[in-house]
């Protein structure tokens, strides 16, 4: 599978090559796959910008998800990774954005949304937004955030084929 940074190569290259632009909206993650990404020589080509959007209001007031649907369904959850990756391509000039949202621990989980539940959205100019649920269990806030990035990657490469 390759180490992040060279995963990363590829993907700035792939998306370099079709002339494409990807943004992303990262919440349990802070911020690691823009960092990822940004590392390679290039990549300003490609990444057009990154949403850290950490607190409910910051999911609402910068990618436009709706309040509400937080309030019905939570931050953790399959609709709001839907509607942060697509309001990341809303509010950006990329074609492709990447969305994650979950609980890396080592508190905030529950019965319903356990440590190590982080949901993806994927969404892509033309395509239905696609979404993916790991449930990673409790290996610990770095080990969850890191296999969360390596996830994400992964539905980037997804995306150009």
């Amino acid at each position: 599978m390759g180490s992040l940074k060279e995963r990363a190569g590829l993907i700035i290259a792939a998306y370099a090559k079709r002339g494409w632009m990807l943004a992303t909206a990262e919440s349990c993650t802070g911020g690691l796959v823009a960092g990822v990404l940004t590392e390679i020589p290039g990549s300003s080509a490609v990444v057009e910008r990154g949403f850290v959007t950490y607190s409910n209001e910051a999911k609402a007031e910068a990618i436009g998800v709706p309040m509400d649907l937080i309030i019905v369904h939570g931050a953790v959850s399959e609709p709001v990774a839907r509607a942060m990756a697509e309001g990341a391509l809303a509010n950006s000039r990329a074609q492709v954005a990447v969305a994650i949202t979950g609980v890396a621990g080592p508190t905030g989980g529950s019965a319903a949304k356990p440590v190590g539940l982080v949901h993806f959205g994927l969404a892509r100019k033309g395509a239905s937004t696609i979404h993916l649920e790991r449930r990673y269990g409790d290996l610990g806030r770095e080990n969850v955030r890191h296999r969360a990035v390596e996830d994400a990657l992964s539905l980037l490469e997804q995306a150009l084929t």
